[in-house]
């Protein structure tokens, strides 16, 4: 039974109305309860403070693997994966992750399914069953999600700093284990893995070290009958927490420059140091002070210099890390090919800035101005599903006193000089280690570290090397930032929450614009959501029109940056990026001084002149990101080919690399009035904003570009506006586009197979959607953990501007594409009598379970307006979607659920219209070379011809220029 309960009081934010509870078991577990009658979803995280830095010598990877297979099995639940089909079927969904020091367990779930989910997965913690089979197959997961992470430059840099540190710390381990750790070096010494498994699971998995987060409908005192029942049997052998008293840096470890080699092309360089983890101090909050000075982006900062010098494109800095006994303070920063070249001048700049901090002294309206925007960040937080909520509040659950649990870091409150100092006195060229990345290193490098092979070399550095890079930086004037004027002083709620307004209304319309508008009266917080799209038909009408009105868009971004960071740092956010049609404008955040923004921008698009020394920047920058493209996962290329050959008047990515090296700053200042001349807005507004600002706002944009004396923008004719059409595929017949990947050192292969069903239609999304939730269990079930194809085994829905689908993806580098196809193809019949099979009460479990999802509410603001937008966008505008998507389900059988499978899905149907999408990695490359096109299949050779050659269906975007009101 629970020790009690504890009336520590919990800090909550303003506007939260759950309540909470901590208790504490009888067998020490800690657990907080959080009861919201609100909620649709019920969920749960179990925090057990276990992590990779357990791993025994010679398994690593062993605390990773035993929370894949905590999944399988237990002996209450001895039904293989049958705790994620309950999940499923009960319209939730399941994860976990492992790190140093813990490793997380979490689920969400509809709210009749909770208590048996939370019984299931009580189960993980007190008797899970490992099966030899099971753990055999498993340790070929693990093994494909390492291949998956051996071409990212994110986790290989990542191992490099953990390689380059004391051997015998644990931050110096590979993590995530591989078949060569589980399974091929145990075995030539004789260890049995799954007894080693079992093994660490008793010996290590102790109810002391574990908290667990509930988040329930029901009252606190039913959820605490609930905890008590379910999780008082976990074991408590009252361990210890894992600790290290030793610096994983030594002497060698610091003052190097290490070059490195990365996978995909640009330049980067990390400045780490190893500092005081915050968590010790998290109510002075030194890190996240320093961070905002480093890091910030407005005039005298050092970003600032260096985008002025032409030397980077993006610069980030804070703690990495956690832990309680060492952390690190990072700098990151993306270079151009000039910063490049100047890497000691750039070093030389970051240590100037770090002296100017020392002669600053610490600030106290610094200190109080960023305090004040954690504390309305914190109190006027947006709700988010309760999953997410539950794993960030298990993971404080170990590190910060109970009346914390819900702040973490996140309110430093306690101004101390001295704390702040002590880590800025730790940013020293003493014990700092620079990794800079760049593929002009390839092929002098004389290293390579052990688990993904990267290249790289070591130069040792002294303190008055890194004083002489300072002296002979360039003499640019860095100063502290100004006080922030976006700090948003009004947080009041203009609409009151009984005016229900439960869907957008169309509050204007002229020649130039169409306003959309929804009042906020669910969630009560001072903030709003403006998107405006800019419909441009000549902004994609060719390869270089894309191309050119991608660059137009970072430009504006970059001009706008050093004033608007300050937006940003006050919770008003903003980004403007390039669409098919255009390019949009977003805002999002407190309400109170996001026209004083949104103004900014249309004055900085009306007065818009390209910067040539910009224009080269932003050029390079983009020209990078094409060329990147080809290191994408294989998975990713081939919904990106699935969606070249689906979606018309879209152009290749290799068409715009081919024609980005021409363009010049002139091309760009001819182009932007060019594409400005014909414009369309279509405006959504939503939350805080009463109707007639909303009309405000787009009447002042519309004064700007289309009623001055020289407008910049005319209204489109009719025969303009923008349309979506998308290829209808012949029934009965079965595409397929094989490519090999772009990378040629990538093992892995992936498909895409998709299944056209067909327009936006309420009846038929149902008996879609019911299929998707149906068969996305059994498929992953199969196809992974059975057949265990590769970690990324999906089956999910696709809708491309209203025209619906289903799709499985699977990446492996066991099978190649075409075998692939035919373990889906033996999927599909042997769930044909699966199907069949089914129980009316059965077919009964999974509507409601689907109707509970359309159900339930959104949480907050973005998720509303992205839902609404969505609407927007693709033309369809049914607001109402989902009211009428329920009806159809509840008037559903189980025989016409059947019939449609039977019609679209099942292998042979007559209907049936599919795309076969296949990549090839350099494992299958000879499967590749001799694919002929196949009996039963139609081979795509030119995704182009094949395209014109294809009826499409109609659009439900661009009949809104003939509306009337």
């Amino acid at each position: 039974m629970a020790v009690g309960k504890d009336n520590t009081e919990i800090v909550k934010a303003r506007i939260d109305k759950r309540d909470y509870r901590r208790i504490v078991l009888g067998n020490s577990l800690q657990a907080l309860l959080i009861s919201d009658p609100d909620t649709d979803k019920c969920a749960a995280s179990m925090s057990v403070g276990v992590g990779y830095f357990s791993d025994p010598a010679g398994l690593e990877g062993l605390a990773h693997f035993l929370e894949h297979m905590l999944f399988y099995a237990s002996e209450k639940y001895p039904v293989e994966d049958s705790y994620s089909k309950y999940i499923s079927e009960h319209g939730g969904s399941t994860n976990a992750f492992t790190s140093s020091e813990n490793t997380n367990y979490f689920f969400d779930v509809n709210t009749d399914g909770f208590e048996e989910a939370l019984d299931r997965f009580s189960q993980f913690f007190t008797k899970p069953l490992m099966s030899a089979d099971a753990t055999m197959r498993e340790i070929k997961a693990v093994d494909s999600e390492n291949q998956k992470n051996l071409l990212s430059d994110g986790w290989r840099m990542n191992q490099l700093q953990k390689h380059l540190t004391a051997e015998d710390h644990p931050y110096h381990k590979f993590s995530t284990g591989n078949w060569d750790t589980l399974e091929v070096r145990p075995k030539a010494k004789g260890i049995d893995t799954r007894n080693e498994l079992i093994k660490f699971h008793e010996e290590k998995y102790s109810a002391n070290l574990m908290h667990l987060v509930v988040y329930t409908n029901e009252s606190l005192d039913k959820a605490q009958n609930l905890v008590e029942e379910k999780f008082q049997d976990i074991r408590n052998t009252n361990l210890d927490y894992f600790r290290t008293s030793d610096q994983p840096c030594k002497s060698d470890h610091l003052q190097i420059v290490v070059r490195t080699v990365p996978i995909k092309q640009g330049h980067k360089l990390r400045i780490v140091w190893p500092v005081t983890p915050e968590i010790l101090h998290y109510m002075e909050g030194p890190s996240r002070y320093l961070a905002h000075l480093i890091g910030h982006e407005g005039e005298g900062s050092l970003y600032y210099i260096l985008k002025k010098l032409g030397w980077a494109t993006s610069l980030s800095a804070g703690e990495s890390d956690l832990s309680l006994d060492f952390s690190f303070f990072k700098v990151v920063i993306d270079l151009t090919d000039a910063g490049h070249e100047h890497m000691q001048d750039i070093v030389g700049l970051l240590f100037k800035y770090i002296e100017l901090l020392q002669q600053s002294g610490v600030c106290k309206w610094i200190f109080e101005e960023l305090s004040a925007v954690c504390e309305t960040k914190f109190h006027y937080q947006d709700k988010i599903p309760p999953s997410d909520y539950v794993v960030n509040i298990a993971s404080n659950m170990q590190y910060y006193p109970p009346k914390d649990w819900l702040v973490g870091s996140s309110l430093p409150s306690k101004f101390s000089p001295s704390v702040i100092q002590m880590v800025l006195d730790q940013l020293s060229p003493n014990n700092v280690r620079i990794f800079w990345e760049s593929k002009s290193f390839e092929g002098h490098t004389d290293k390579v570290e052990p688990w993904y092979g990267t290249a790289y070399s070591i130069e040792k550095i002294t303190a008055s090397t890194i004083q002489g890079w300072v002296l002979s930086a360039p003499n640019e004037n860095v100063h502290l930032p100004a006080p922030n004027k976006f700090i948003p002083t009004d947080l009041s709620l203009k609409i009151a929450p009984e005016k229900q307004v439960k869907f957008p209304v169309l509050l204007s319309r002229s020649s130039y614009s169409a306003l959309w508008y929804k009042p906020d009266t669910l969630f009560s917080t001072p903030k709003a959501y403006v998107k405006i799209n800019f419909n441009c038909p000549y902004a994609g009408n060719s390869p270089e029109a894309e191309i050119l009105t991608h660059i137009f868009t970072q430009l504006l971004m970059d001009y706008l940056n050093d004033n608007a960071y300050y937006a940003q740092v006050a919770g008003l956010y903003y980004s403007i990026s390039h669409t098919d049609g255009g390019f949009q404008v977003n805002l999002l955040g407190y309400n109170h001084k996001l026209r004083i923004l949104l103004e900014t921008i249309v004055e900085e698009i009306a007065t818009f002149r390209v910067k040539t020394e910009r224009f080269s920047v932003i050029k390079e920058t983009v020209t990078k990101e094409y060329q990147n493209f080809k290191y994408q996962q294989p998975y990713q290329q081939a919904m990106y080919y699935c969606s070249l050959i689906l979606q018309d008047q879209t152009w290749p990515w290799v068409e715009q690399l081919e024609v980005l090296p021409a363009l010049q700053a002139e091309d760009l200042a001819k182009f932007v009035p060019a594409m400005l001349s014909r414009t369309f807005l279509e405006c959504y507004i939503a939350g805080n904003i009463e109707s007639q600002e909303a009309e405000a706002m787009i009447a002042h944009i519309e004064d700007v570009l289309f009623k001055c004396s020289k407008p910049l923008c005319q209204p489109l004719f009719p025969s303009q506006h923008l349309t979506n059409r998308v290829v209808k595929l012949e029934s009965g017949i079965n595409y397929f586009y094989p490519s090999e990947c772009l990378n040629p050192n990538e093992e892995n292969s992936a498909l895409v197979h998709y299944i056209q069903v067909g327009r936006d239609d309420f009846k038929l999304n149902a008996k879609l959607q019911l299929f998707a939730l149906v068969a996305k269990q059994p498929t992953f079930h199969q196809l992974r953990s059975v057949e265990q194809l590769g970690y990324i085994t999906v089956l999910m829905q696709r809708n491309d501007c209203g025209v619906r689908g289903l799709q499985f993806i699977i990446q492996s580098t066991v099978k190649a594409p075409g075998s692939i196809q035919e373990r889906v193809e033996a999927f599909l019949k042997m769930f044909e009598t699966k199907l069949n099979e089914m129980t009316i009460e059965e077919f009964k479990s999974n509507v409601n379970a689907l109707i509970d999802m359309k159900l339930e509410k959104h949480k907050n603001l973005r998720e509303e307006s992205t839902f609404f937008w969505r609407e927007v966008n693709d033309g369809t505008l049914r607001f109402d979607r989902r009211d009428f998507e329920i009806e159809e389900l509840r008037k559903l059988t189980l025989q016409e659920l059947i019939d449609f499978f039977n019609e679209y899905v099942k292998v042979g149907a007559p209907r049936k219209r599919t795309l076969s999408v296949r990549v090839h990695g350099k494992l299958h490359s000879s499967e590749y070379k001799s694919e002929a096109s196949e009996p039963h299949l139609a081979r795509i050779d030119n995704i182009f011809g094949f395209r014109k050659s294809q009826s499409l269906y109609g659009s439900f975007k661009g009949l809104t220029g003939q509306m009337k009101l």
